[in-house]
């Protein structure tokens, strides 16, 4: 029996029991691939494919929307985008909605007015070879996104090596005194200066927008000390506006003194020479009298020193010529003496007063003075 009788009696196997059946057809797998594709897009067995070419218009069409709606974006008005066309820097593009071909421009938005804060706080040494502790707060923001995307490889980290670094550049040149109390403000304002000037160096885009000195202190191990000098300067300065205060208070009061009594002295100096020219003025009126009658003149002058001298005593002795007697004439008796019964009464219900006084005690003198020049004529 031969070996395909055998096959035939043992199906399609040969005598090592594998299957020996022809391999499928190629043109009859691609046919049956179409009729299955055909179906799926609701074409026909025979219509030879025109399913396909009816759709796919549409389907190029879905897939230029899309690919269109992934490349349009939109940028706030605190940001900027950066545009990168095949890696490489394209453009910058500010607020608003815009659009780039996905796959071919990579965009990279970064906000450009946001602040961020770097705080850094460590020990360093001073001018005076003392340790303080010092913390600072820099406040910056990324003012330039091309510079800060493109340029340095990590603009913040350098951001915090520079402001570490020039933070004891300038503590370094200033004393422990200073950086504690008085001088903290000038080292925010230089630290500010020397690190923007480094980022610009360094190409970072980042602006430095504030720098505050947050707390320095000296180290634990002296703080006590360190305390102890703060109220001494705190009470100097204390005593010293005190000082000033009072003397704001008693320097004008002192000077409006001054300047009163100089206005006093003005016056005073005024007064006398006024009185001295008009004593040089009646002196030379007098001496033209005097040249005229010279003896008339004396007597005259005699009598009103005599006047002037009488008008303050109530008591006058005289010294009679060519005798050994003096006259005592009590001018204040005599004034009494003199006046009316009725008058003596009301005098001695109520005092005298000055001018009555002296009134009468002028009128006496008077008469006393006529009686003395009566008496001479006669011897």
């Amino acid at each position: 029996m031969s070996w395909n009788d055998q096959g035939n009696n043992n199906g399609s196997r040969d005598p090592w029991g594998r299957n020996n059946n022809p391999p499928p057809d190629i043109d009859e797998l691609i046919k049956k691939f179409r009729a299955q594709i055909n179906s799926i897009f609701g074409g026909g067995s025979g219509d030879g494919g025109g399913g396909i070419k009816k759709i796919l218009p549409s389907v190029l069409i879905a897939i230029v929307l899309l690919y269109s709606a992934f490349g349009i974006y939109t940028v706030d008005a605190q940001e900027e985008a950066v545009i990168l066309r095949f890696g490489k820097y394209s453009t910058t593009k500010g607020p608003g909605i815009h659009w780039n071909p996905p796959f071919i421009d990579n965009r990279f938005i970064v906000n450009t007015e946001k602040l961020f804060t770097h705080t850094t706080n460590s020990s360093m040494l001073t001018k005076d070879e003392n340790i303080v502790n010092v913390e600072v707060a820099v406040q910056y923001k990324r003012s330039n996104p091309v510079f800060f995307l493109l340029e340095a490889s990590a603009p913040e980290d350098s951001l915090a090596q520079a402001s570490e670094a020039e933070l004891r550049h300038v503590v370094g040149s200033t004393t422990m005194d200073s950086t504690l109390t008085v001088g903290r403000e000038q080292i925010a304002m230089d630290v500010k200066s020397r690190l923007q000037t480094r980022l610009d160096t360094y190409r970072t885009g980042i602006e430095v927008v504030a720098v505050s000195i947050r707390e320095s202190r000296p180290p634990d191990a002296v703080k006590e000390a360190f305390d102890d000098v703060v109220k001494a300067r705190e009470d100097e300065v204390r005593l010293r506006n005190e000082a000033e205060t009072y003397a704001n208070e008693v320097v004008p009061i002192a000077r409006g003194e001054a300047k009163r009594a100089v206005e006093d002295a003005e016056g005073y100096k005024q007064k006398v020479i006024s009185e001295a020219e008009g004593e040089a003025s009646r002196f030379d009126q007098l001496l033209v009298e005097y040249s005229k009658s010279p003896e008339v003149t004396r007597q005259r002058l005699y009598l009103d020193a005599v006047q002037s001298v009488m008008n303050s005593s109530t008591k006058v002795m005289i010294d009679v010529k060519e005798g050994n007697n003096i006259l005592y004439l009590p001018l204040d008796q005599i004034a009494a003496a003199s006046l009316d019964p009725n008058r003596r009464r009301e005098e001695a219900s109520s005092s005298p007063t000055p001018t009555t006084l002296g009134s009468d005690i002028q009128e006496i003198t008077d008469r006393v003075i006529e009686e003395l020049r009566r008496r001479q004529d006669r011897r």
